[in-house]
């Protein structure tokens, strides 16, 4: 049926039902979850699992590092590595032996064309096995360009021989030297200079026998 100007009337029936099928199209649009803006700019660049990395010197182990996950942001300026679930840290002697050990729940890695440096957090534990020391704080700051270690937080220093705490702690990055920068109620144990104080069991052989 057309009215005048050739313009069609729908039927009523038809009408009503594209009202229907409109009103149900538009409700279950506004029932859709809507995906948040995803900035791919922030996501990490590449994720690694149960990462291994070595590093040589004269074809000799120098340092080694493992962390169980680590994610790289390249696109940053500058870029750099963060290890949520944390990482540890060895550090070799020339002659092999594993020195140093610095383990850490969170650390990040920032590296540019003139520094490289490391951040550790979180029960930061940093042993010197040669000396037997053992240092123990919240926050270290590694910065390899200047070969040392820091932090400005508290620190506990432990030896065969001492206890020291304070805060503030400087070291060349195989912790030979730390130094607490401000301690208090720290003290030495004296002993007899027969006895002997420490064994480097991480590297001790045991003796070397006579071939008979």
């Amino acid at each position: 049926m057309f009215a005048a100007g050739n313009i069609p009337v729908l039927p009523k029936r038809l009408v009503a039902a594209t009202i229907v099928v409109a009103t149900l199209l538009y409700s279950c649009k506004s029932e859709l979850p809507v995906a948040d803006d995803v900035n791919t700019a922030d996501a990490p660049t590449q994720i690694v699992e149960q990462m291994t990395l070595e590093q040589t010197k004269s074809g000799r182990l120098s340092m080694r590092v493992y962390a169980p996950l680590m994610e790289s942001y390249s696109k940053f300026d500058p870029p750099y590595d963060i290890f949520p679930n944390g990482m540890n840290i060895k550090a070799f002697t020339p002659e092999g032996l594993l020195e140093t050990e610095i383990t850490a729940k969170e650390a990040r890695h920032i590296k540019g064309p003139a520094f490289d440096k490391w951040e550790a957090y979180g029960d930061v534990v940093i042993k010197n096995y040669i000396k037997g020391e053992t240092i123990e704080t919240d926050t270290i700051y590694w910065d390899r360009t200047e070969k040392r270690i820091f932090t400005h937080c508290y620190v506990q220093l432990k030896s065969p021989t001492m206890y020291m705490q304070g805060f503030g702690m400087e070291s060349d990055e195989l912790a030979r030297n730390a130094i607490i920068l401000k301690p208090f109620d720290s003290y030495s144990i004296i002993k007899d200079s027969a006895e002997v104080l420490y064994i480097d069991t991480v590297n001790f052989v045991g003796p070397i026998l006579k071939l008979r």
